[in-house]
């Protein structure tokens, strides 16, 4: 497939989503990896595939005392850097191809093996040093291209149908606050219905939010939306993730962040917020894995612009500056 995006940072998983010593697999632009986090906390990652006879690499397992993984056909072993291990040393050239990785705190990214051409966002880095890190949810590989899966993160109108009994939207309006190249905030004011006490016990999280919410968005293309949310209660930092997997699957997920008003209040709302945000993301998906081939639209919404101007990103990238 001809690459999405060559040159764009790419964010593909929070060290929370390894583990310690397991092989972790990772598709990026119809390419497999494999990832995998030492007890020290450093990452690797290789091409998935075993330069010998060919298996996938994250099918094998971890050789803790070497720092090595073990293909699962022939238990041949390679270090990090894709050196072969054999008769008590390592070979002098990798063998196994190597992904490089940038570790940033606890995300890892990646440009795939091309030339950067945008640097590492720092909006990451500035969340995570001022918000509680929660937990990653909504894991999902969803079957549907990229540019179809970037633009429902900058609708601002789909709450109206595809969240709709969710969050019971009644109006929505969303402008810019800011808009320099590949950054820019959204502030969004939506007004909803009152939810049933069946509903807030269901889900702790949703009495905490207001009848109108005064929201913000900060995207950083093409990778990241970060969703905020203010409350009295709580107020979270939602960053929803996407990567090409292939020409027709995006994988996605959700780094989740908050600062609570009482600490006692995380344990009551934590699993409530994670679970709320995984439902947001399965509606989304399976509005995206219903669609129709695209065609140009005959009617325009009034908070399309914020659409348009990602899509606008995402065709015009060969001309965009590099770094």
């Amino acid at each position: 497939m001809q690459p999405i995006l060559p040159g764009a940072p790419w964010l593909i998983a929070h060290k929370s989503m390894l583990g310690i010593n397991h092989p972790y697999k990772v598709t990026l632009n119809a390419q497999d990896y494999v990832l995998w986090q030492n007890s020290s906390g450093e990452v690797f990652a290789l091409n998935n595939i075993c330069p010998h006879m060919q298996a996938p690499l994250s099918n094998g397992w971890i050789c803790e005392q070497r720092n090595t993984i073990a293909c699962p056909f022939h238990a041949v072993e390679f270090d990090g850097s894709g050196r072969l291990w054999r008769e008590g040393q390592l070979s002098r050239a990798p063998l196994a191809n190597p992904l490089e990785l940038i570790i940033d705190g606890d995300l890892i990214w990646t440009y795939g093996g091309f030339e950067p051409r945008l640097p590492v966002p720092e909006l990451h880095r500035q969340v995570a040093s001022e918000y509680e890190f929660l937990g990653v949810t909504a894991q999902r590989s969803i079957q549907s291209d990229f540019l179809s899966s970037l633009m429902i993160n900058y609708d601002h109108d789909h709450q109206n149908g595809t969240h709709r009994e969710f969050f019971k939207v009644k109006s929505c309006q969303s402008k810019f606050v800011t808009k320099e190249g590949i950054y820019a905030k959204v502030s969004q004011t939506a007004e909803k219905d009152d939810y049933t006490a069946e509903e807030i016990t269901a889900n702790p999280m949703l009495g905490a939010i207001p009848e109108v919410m005064q929201n913000f968005l900060e995207y950083v293309f093409p990778s990241t939306q970060f969703f905020c949310l203010v409350s009295p209660d709580v107020q979270t930092y939602q960053g929803h993730i996407l990567y090409p997997e292939t020409e027709t699957t995006t994988k996605t997920f959700i780094v989740l962040y908050a600062k609570f008003s009482d600490r006692a209040l995380k344990s009551v709302m934590q699993e409530s917020l994670l679970n709320m945000a995984s439902i947001v993301v399965q509606q989304d998906v399976e509005c995206l894995e219903s669609l129709y081939p695209r065609q140009n639209a005959k009617i325009h919404l009034p908070n399309e612009e914020i659409m348009f101007y990602a899509e606008d990103l995402y065709q015009h990238w060969n001309s965009m500056l590099t770094l």
